[in-house]
């Protein structure tokens, strides 16, 4: 891959979710012609090319199956959406192995109690007289009891003294002494300084904390950057707390697939700083705004560079939830090139109207998605058996009602303090 302006991008490619424009060549070269396209660079050629393949029988309906394995999401979409109603066990056992998004457990509703997975992998309490004896499979947690006289910091030294540390690849860290009125940098410090010790670290979840134990908002976070530049293999890292947080520029990284910031309020600043980290494989970011009144003053335009700008080029997921202005963020997306180009579009949590609901109705590309999340909003059942019948998978579960008597003043986030 070149940086030469003028080489095709995927967003060439069926911009505004409509169907390409039929391709002579493709039609009278029969199956070579369709096969021929698909390796031409632009992935405009390749999905028309695509679009044509089932006239030509088994032949054609390999061709699209292959598809699935293609370098260009645009492409591997393309080609679920058109096999995914066939019923050819070839088909069926392909469409089981395509995974347009890996991290399911994000799907799941936020409980409040600790997490059993991450990163795709069982979450295990770190116990020293049983050690690390699954350090691929399982995630291991770390957290502290109040009054407890051992700290995080400490129980990370104990953890990398464990044989099988080097091999360990994700890690939860809990509940820290008074989160609450510590920020998180002697944990970021910890894990830095274990950086020699944990040379596989694939993923890493600071801040695992319930409401038991810290309301969200009162989780203080501080500046997580160090950890992307003391990890170069890390792939995930997920964040809890909005107090604080903050990643000083300039961040790159170049492995990095997934970036959840859980918050009750993430201020404007943050956002900012996200939207300037340079992360080139970036497939999944999830932001949780939460309310004004615990620092959440974004606004819609804090997100333009992700929606308009291609900030994030790989991205598959797209989370914008637990917001007070999904309706807001609706509007801008359906207008803008990201539509095309992710599988997963999650709303949930925020504040999503009926209104907001039918410019998600009236935009074809919607259809394409693969998952649209838009559980906990404040959706009427007519709108919801509207969304119902589109052509992708709907998420609506457990619709909220307005508040007209509180200081929440109608529609509210689910999650703020």
């Amino acid at each position: 891959m070149t940086d030469n302006q003028n080489q095709p991008k995927d967003y060439d490619a069926v911009l505004g979710g409509q169907s390409p424009p039929p391709i002579d060549g493709v039609v009278l070269g029969g199956i070579e012609g369709i096969k021929r396209c698909l390796s031409n660079p632009v992935a405009n050629v390749r999905i028309t090319a695509l679009s044509e393949a089932l006239k030509y029988g088994d032949a054609g309906l390999e061709v699209v199956r292959q598809a699935l394995q293609d370098e260009s999401k645009l492409v591997r979409r393309f080609a679920y959406r058109l096999l995914k109603q066939r019923v050819e066990p070839q088909v069926i056992q392909a469409l089981q192995t395509y995974k347009p998004w890996n991290l399911e457990e994000r799907l799941n509703e936020y409980q409040g109690y600790p997490v059993t997975q991450f990163a795709n992998r069982q979450v295990v309490e770190f116990d020293a007289n049983i050690g690390i004896t699954e350090p691929v499979n399982n995630a291991y947690a770390l957290r502290c009891e109040y009054d407890e006289e051992e700290n995080l910091p400490s129980k990370i030294i104990r953890l990398l003294q464990q044989p099988n540390a080097h091999r360990l690849e994700a890690l939860v860290l809990g509940l820290w002494a008074e989160a609450y009125e510590y920020g998180s940098s002697e944990i970021v410090q910890a894990l830095v300084d274990a950086r020699q010790y944990f040379t596989n670290l694939k993923a890493i979840f600071i801040g695992d904390i319930i409401g038991d134990e810290c309301e969200i908002s009162w989780i203080r976070q501080s500046d997580i950057s160090p950890i992307l530049q003391a990890y170069p293999k890390l792939e995930i890292l997920q964040v809890r707390g909005g107090d604080g947080l903050h990643f000083s520029p300039p961040v790159q990284h170049d492995r990095l697939k997934a970036l959840i910031v859980e918050t009750g309020g993430l201020s404007r600043e943050a956002v900012a700083h996200i939207c300037n980290m340079n992360l080139p494989a970036l497939e999944h970011l999830e932001l949780w705004f939460g309310s004004e009144h615990y620092g959440g003053d974004c606004w819609v335009e804090d997100v333009y560079p992700i929606i308009f700008e291609d900030k994030f080029p790989n991205l598959t997921y797209l989370g914008l939830r637990n917001s007070q202005f999904t309706d807001e963020i609706v509007n801008a997306i359906v207008a803008s090139p990201i539509i095309n180009s992710i599988s997963v579009l999650d709303l949930s949590m925020g504040t999503l109207s009926d209104a907001g609901a039918e410019a998600l109705l009236n935009c074809e590309a919607i259809n394409y998605l693969d998952i649209l999340n838009v559980s906990e909003s404040f959706l009427s059942q007519e709108v919801i058996q509207k969304l119902s019948n589109l052509d992708v998978r709907v998420l609506a579960n457990n619709q909220k009602e307005e508040d007209e008597d509180s200081y929440l003043h109608g529609r509210y986030c689910s999650i703020a303090e």
